[in-house]
C-alpha cells in the first residue's frame, strides 16, 4: 500500500487494528480459561464481549473512509499474543499465573490505547467524524479495561507475593 497521504496512513492503521482486535477475539477465551481468580475471568470475558463490539465499530469507521473493511496482519498483536501463549504454558502457582495474565493483558491494552489514540487524532484531522466517534468509544473501553486490570492486580499481586 502506498503511504502518500495521511488518509492512506489512517486506512492502513485501521486495517492493522481490525486484525489486532480479531486476533484478540481468539486469545481472550484462552486467557480467561487459564485464570484462577473469578474476578479476572469475569473481566476477561467482559472485555471479550467489548472486543466483539470494537470490531464492529472499526468496521463502521472504514465506512467513513469509503474503503472496504479489510484487515492486514498486525504483527505487534501477533507477538503479544504469542508471548501470552508461551507464558500460559509455564508452570506457575495460580496467583502468579493470574499476575502474568494481567501483565500480558495490560501490554495488549496499552498497545490498543496507543493505536486508537493515533487513529482518533488522525480521524479528527481528516474530518472522519463517524470514524472518530467509533474509535473514541473503543479507546474509552480499552482505558477502562486497563484500569480494571490494575485494580485486580492489587489483590492478585499480594496473593502472588504470598507464594514465596
Amino acid at each position: 500500500m502506498s503511504m502518500k497521504t495521511l488518509a492512506d496512513a489512517f486506512h492502513d492503521e485501521l486495517r492493522d487494528i481490525l486484525s489486532a482486535e480479531k486476533q484478540l477475539l481468539k486469545a481472550l477465551p484462552k486467557m480467561a480459561k487459564k485464570a484462577s481468580c473469578e474476578k479476572l475471568t469475569a473481566a476477561l470475558e467482559e472485555h471479550l464481549a467489548e472486543t466483539e463490539k470494537q470490531v464492529q465499530r472499526v468496521e463502521k469507521a472504514f465506512e467513513d473512509t469509503g474503503k472496504t473493511a479489510r484487515a492486514k496482519t498486525c504483527g505487534a498483536m501477533k507477538g503479544l499474543i504469542t508471548e501470552a501463549e508461551e507464558m500460559l504454558k509455564e508452570e506457575a502457582e495460580p496467583a502468579v499465573r493470574d499476575a502474568l495474565i494481567i501483565a500480558c493483558s495490560q501490554k495488549v491494552e496499552h498497545y490498543e490505547i496507543a493505536t486508537y489514540g493515533t487513529l482518533c487524532t488522525w480521524a479528527e484531522s481528516l474530518g472522519y467524524d463517524t470514524a472518530l466517534n467509533q474509535l473514541k468509544q473503543n479507546i474509552d473501553e480499552e482505558e477502562t479495561a486497563d484500569k480494571k486490570l490494575s485494580e485486580l492486580a492489587k489483590t492478585i499481586n499480594k496473593d502472588a507475593l504470598a507464594m514465596g
